[in-house]
């Protein structure tokens, strides 16, 4: 039966099927077009592709530039042929004649060429009207003057060339070589003047600088490009050459007047840097060479003037002279370039008194072979080291000194003129630092700001008081000891900013420390008198670094003291009472240091714990050597140095949660396994001093805070009892297990006790296995009876407990020896029967017993279910 939609829904349909009808026409309509387009493409030729441009491989300049050049190289070469081949083919009057057309028609040339606006052309042929200059020079040389000097004439003529070639240069602006012609030619008149008159060295060393200060007028003056760079080539080259010169004549002067005039060939040398750098912007290099060389200058006059011995210091005295011109006006350019070549001078003679440094600061550690052997005559003879030539001492603590206070004045001044990579000025640092706190600040009270363009390093109030409502400053804190820390602020790409001045005055500390070092050895004082020196030295060292504030000054302190310290340490040794008394010092000043730091309001960090960890150390050197003074043995003495550990225990529970005891606590534990390790040449005080390293260690685990210092304490008193047990020769191994089965089974129960969760694994298994194991090891290759029938009853016993308390533990391991030893005992018999039975039997009795096992199964495998799950519900 046909079912037929209703109207509406036919007529739904019909329209649907329509639109797709439509839409399928559509597109095969726009393939239709695509394919026909394709075919009238494949039917037409291909067009050829065009034909790529060549480029040029050259420019019209360049080829002219190059054409010209050639020529002009052409006409030069046929020139000197001509001058050096047939210049002989003419007469006087001919010669005259050629050379002066040739050589005027070369110059005038140009002037017509640049009128026609031909300047390359003109450039070639002045060129080639230049060469024929010098060619003329040569012949004039040749026919006129064949008998004058050759360097004279030379001399002569380079100064004519050079004068002619600037006055034509000047002539025709428009011409680009004449003047760099002429200012490179100008470098040789002088010095070959000089050499050919024979004037001597200081004569041409004056050639070379006047030359130099010439090229420098050239280059400051001249707006040429290529003027100026070969003026400044000559510069510095006539100017290295001269000053060199200058230097070495300055050096190897045997009288004053020589030293004088080499002094003023380097001051001249100097005035010629100095100027440059005064007119060149950002000349920092002219101004540090200028500032060398003005040293250099005085310090040459007073090595000659002054004995041997002063030579370094009156170098130094001139470099200190020459750090006080920073306090003037000059441009900060030459500022810091005058004031790097101050402190380059300054670091010259601080490296100058490096043997004798190395020799008071090492020499003593050459006591520790020999120690207690005689006090020496002087402290000279203390600090002899072989192999450093230690030249006038006394003269080396006096630079050291010198260099440590120009050092410190400079703090101040060198941070506002000298702006190192990374360091900020502290004019910037200290306005940085007061600006968020004076922004807000506008009321009457509020601080006057600087007025525009101002410099805060060299202002009207640069170094002044604070101002009453202002933030004290930088300078104010660091005038009263409170330094900024080492990383105050930071620049625009984030990298911290050094505290120049704290470094600065920690530079001087350290060289004002190494002066006073050097001084016992320098006046050879008595021995006494060099170890006291030495222990006040580290006694003020100290208490500078539990004093101070500032960060970087208290570390340098406290280093500088431990230094010194340890250098009187091996000095003292040289007698008994000398030893005892230093150490008992060193031990004294450390613990007072570490008393001051700790009750300071807001001591550095590091000083107390670095302070207090030296005191242990001295304190267990000093303890040492009373043993030794007390002519104890190595052993004896081992226990003599547990009082150490132990008062540091004391103190330590004394501190309480104070930062100090974790580091008395560390020293401590140390100096007892020092002790420990000087008593292992004898077992007895071996044990004894493991012992009582366990008592102090107990002590310590007293404390609510040091509970896990039991565990060290019961292995000490353990290891105390195995060597007391192995000095008595006992060999039996429950001997040195039942120490440990005791306590671990008495923590075991106690620990039940406060934790009742806690498996019999954990607080008795460690126990039970100490001793189990190694007895029932023992007990097979054991040939007696009493060992495993001990050891059986012992099994039995903590297997009945385990089973009675219900614990899977002492169940298992109790069982598991239990049967181990029965199966030893039975072991002889089993073999007695095994080898009286016949050979068939015991597989057929294995066969028996697995008929009887897989019968059994089901009910075997329920039987071991419920053993497993009654273990399980054990503890």
């Amino acid at each position: 039966m046909t079912n037929i939609p209703p109207p509406a829904e036919e007529l739904r349909v019909l329209d649907l099927e329509l639109h797709r009808l439509d839409a399928r026409r559509s597109q095969l309509l726009q393939r239709r077009a695509w394919l026909i387009t394709a075919l009238q493409a494949a039917a037409a030729p291909a067009p050829a592709p065009p034909r790529p441009a060549r480029a040029p491989e050259a420019t019209p300049p360049n080829v002219q530039n190059a054409l010209l050049t050639l020529g002009g190289i052409l006409l030069t070469i046929a020139a000197i042929a001509f001058t050096l081949v047939s210049w002989g083919h003419l007469g006087i009057g001919g010669r005259s004649a050629v050379l002066a057309a040739v050589t005027l028609t070369a110059l005038g040339v140009p002037a017509l060429l640049l009128r026609r606006k031909l300047r390359s052309t003109a450039e070639t042929v002045a060129a080639l009207g230049l060469a024929l200059t010098a060619l003329d020079a040569y012949a004039l040389r040749a026919v006129a003057l064949p008998q004058a000097d050759a360097l004279g004439y030379t001399a002569a003529a380079s100064a004519g060339l050079a004068a002619l070639w600037a006055a034509y240069g000047l002539l025709f602006r428009e011409l680009r070589l004449p003047l760099p012609l002429a200012v490179a030619t100008a470098q040789l008149p002088l010095f070959l003047w000089a050499r050919a008159a024979e004037a001597g060295d200081h004569a041409t060393t004056a050639a070379l600088l006047v030359t130099a200060a010439f090229d420098v007028a050239i280059a400051l003056r001249v707006g040429d490009p290529a003027v100026r760079v070969i003026a400044t080539v000559g510069a510095c080259a006539t100017g290295l050459w001269g000053a060199a010169s200058s230097g070495y004549l300055s050096w190897s002067a045997t009288d004053l007047p020589d030293a004088a005039r080499a002094s003023a060939l380097l001051m001249l040398a100097a005035s010629i840097a100095l100027v440059a750098a005064w007119l060149i912007t950002q000349a920092t290099g002219a101004a540090f060479a200028g500032g060398l060389l003005v040293a250099a200058a005085a310090g040459g006059v007073l090595r000659e003037a002054l004995p041997s011995a002063w030579t370094v210091p009156g170098y130094l005295a001139c470099g200190i002279a020459l750090l006080a011109v920073v306090r003037t006006a000059l441009p900060r350019p030459v500022l810091r370039g005058i004031a790097g070549a101050a402190l380059l001078v300054h670091a010259l003679a601080a490296l100058w008194t490096l043997p004798a440094f190395v020799t008071a600061l090492f020499g003593p550690v050459s006591w520790a072979g020999k120690a207690w052997s005689g006090a020496p005559e002087d402290a000279g003879d203390a600090f002899a080291v072989s192999g450093l030539p230690v030249q006038h001492p006394v003269m080396a603590s006096l630079v050291l000194a010198a260099v440590a206070g120009a050092l410190f004045a400079a703090a101040r001044l060198l941070p506002a003129i000298i702006e190192l990579p990374g360091t900020l000025p502290r004019s910037r640092s200290a306005a940085a630092a007061a600006a968020p706190s004076a922004a807000p600040a506008s009321g009457p009270g509020a601080a006057p700001t600087a007025a525009p363009g101002a410099d805060p390093a060299t202002g009207p109030d640069a170094g002044s008081a604070t101002r009453p409502g202002a933030e004290p400053s930088a300078d104010a804190g660091a005038e009263r000891g409170a330094e900024p820390p080492l990383a105050p602020a930071s620049g625009p790409s984030g990298a911290p900013h050094l505290n120049t001045p704290a470094i600065t005055r920690s530079g001087a500390l350290t060289l004002a420390w190494a002066a006073l070092l050097i001084l016992p050895s320098a006046l050879q004082l008595p021995y006494a008198a060099g170890v006291s020196a030495y222990v006040v030295l580290t006694a003020a060292l100290l208490a500078v670094a539990s004093r101070v504030a500032s960060k970087a000054v208290a570390l340098t302190s406290l280093s500088l003291a431990v230094a010194s310290s340890v250098s009187v340490a091996f000095l003292a040794l040289a007698t008994t009472e000398a030893t005892l008394g230093t150490l008992g010092a060193l031990t004294a000043l450390f613990l007072a240091a570490t008393v001051l730091a700790a009750r300071r309001q807001a001591p550095v960090p590091g000083v107390a714990p670095a302070a207090v960890g030296a005191a242990v150390a001295y304190a267990t050197a000093l303890a040492c050597a009373t043993g030794a003074a007390w002519n104890l043995r190595p052993d004896h003495t081992g226990l003599l140095m547990l009082v150490v550990p132990a008062l540091s225990a004391l103190a330590a529970a004394r501190l309480g949660r104070h930062p100090l005891t974790p580091p008395v606590e560390i020293t401590g534990a140390l100096a007892g396994g020092l002790a420990v390790v000087l008593t292992t040449g004898h077992a007895t005080t071996l044990a004894l001093a493991l012992a009582l390293g366990g008592v102090i260690a107990a002590g310590t685990a007293l404390r609510t805070d040091r509970r896990p210092v039991g565990y060290a304490a019961g292995a000490l008193f353990l290891l105390a009892t195995w060597v007391r047990l192995a000095a008595w020769d006992v060999g039996t191994p429950e001997a040195y297990t039942l120490p440990v089965t005791v306590p671990a089974l008495l923590i075991g129960v106690l620990r039940r006790r406060r934790s009742p969760e806690t498996s019999s694994w954990t607080a008795y298994g460690p126990g039970l296995a100490a001793t189990l194991l190694p007895s029932l090891i023992a007990a097979w290759s054991d040939a007696h009876w009493q060992r495993p029938l001990l050891l059986g009853t012992a099994a039995l016993l903590i297997t009945l407990v385990g089973a009675r308390h219900r614990l899977q533990a002492p169940l298992v391991l109790g069982g598991a020896v239990l049967a181990l030893d029965a199966l030893h005992e039975l072991a002889p018999y089993i073999v007695q029967v095994v080898d009286a039975l016949p050979r068939w039997l015991p597989p057929a009795l294995a066969g028996l017993l697995l008929l009887a096992i897989g019968a059994t199964y089901e009910q075997r495998l329920r039987d071991a279910r419920r053993v497993r799950d009654v273990l399980g519900r054990m503890h």
